[in-house]
């Protein structure tokens, strides 16, 4: 969930495509359908989303806000909002954590708000139900930005920093934050996210790849595996795992939400939705795919700097069911 940082470091060109109204239509609720989902407020410019098992939706926001739509729901209203005592900065990792009851997120230094926002990436953690704070852990050395994080099996929680090309690591029950993995050929890392197989996989929004990130029998760090496409990527950045070797992955830079299927080393890629405003996020709720527009180009390019983007909106799209 790294445009923002993207854009601001110019750390890659963004390749986004360009906005395309009519195919970005979403759903009203009929027939038992899930509606698509509007975020109350102006200028959030949402980077990562999460679902709970009872259907519950938390969407980040630049301005450091955890939206949270109610099952079923059409609307995200403001739930926790960033205070001198909690620490959240800009929100860019957002992920429901439901064996343990627990909201993980990735507050950053937030560049691109008026005025910047700085301090130090941190991994922080809520209580699901109450929205206490439960655990503040700030990156190590260098400076750094938290972008996306994944539970592993064991309770282990991973985090990625996109500019560093560095996985981080809270043990279960840890007090801190331990690089796992640092590699060049991880700069630019975005999503991460443990199969149900228990591996480990991610992408790279700058090289457009998907990767496996090996863990040895003692916990440490493996070799990386690129992973081979079915067909090129654009700018991938939100993952998330449903089960079965299959995830969902929003492409940013193309406009595109995805179902991928992996075995072994070969990813298969499906569309599920294109002509999305740099989609940044995606989740699922029961049968369907909610599709987050994080409309980046209203930042960053200068014919749209300056304008109205409008509502900010999941989008919900049916899980195709075979």
């Amino acid at each position: 969930m790294s445009r923002l940082l993207l854009a601001a470091l110019g750390v890659a060109a963004l390749g986004i495509s360009p906005v395309s109204p009519a195919l970005t239509r979403g759903t009203t609720a009929t027939d038992g359908a899930l509606p698509d989902i509007v975020m109350d407020g102006t200028d959030l410019y949402p980077e990562s989303m999460s679902s709970a098992p009872d259907g519950s939706v938390y969407i980040g926001s630049m301005k450091g806000i955890v939206y949270r739509a109610r099952p079923g729901s059409d609307r995200a209203e403001a739930w926790i909002k960033p205070t001198p005592a909690n620490g959240i900065l800009t929100l860019l990792g957002v992920l429901v954590d439901a064996p343990t009851h627990t909201l993980w997120l990735c507050s950053s230094p937030g560049v691109l708000r008026s005025p910047p926002v700085n301090g130090i990436a941190s991994l922080m953690s809520f209580d699901l139900q109450t929205g206490r704070q439960t655990g503040h852990y700030p990156f190590p050395a260098p400076a750094s930005v938290c972008n996306d994080i994944s539970v592993a099996p064991n309770g282990d929680v991973y985090a990625s920093d996109t500019p560093n090309g560095r996985i981080l690591r809270l043990a279960k029950d840890g007090k801190a934050l331990t690089v796992f993995l640092e590699d060049p050929k991880l700069k630019g890392i975005d999503g991460l996210v443990f199969g149900s197989n228990g591996v480990l996989y991610l992408n790279n929004v700058t090289r457009n790849q998907l990767l496996i990130a090996d863990i040895r029998p003692d916990g440490t760090a493996g070799p990386l595996t690129p992973l081979v496409l079915s067909q090129p990527v654009a700018g991938p950045d939100g993952f998330r795992s449903i089960g079965n070797n299959r995830f969902l992955l929003a492409e940013g830079n193309s406009g595109r939400i995805d179902l991928v299927t992996i075995h072994g080393v070969h990813a298969t890629i499906r569309v599920l939705r294109e002509g999305l405003q740099s989609p940044p996020a995606v989740t699922l709720v029961r049968d369907t795919v909610y599709a987050l527009e994080g409309k980046i180009l209203y930042l960053i390019s200068p014919p749209l700097k300056g304008k109205d983007p409008g509502p900010f909106k999941a989008y919900a799209v049916p899980l195709p069911q075979n």
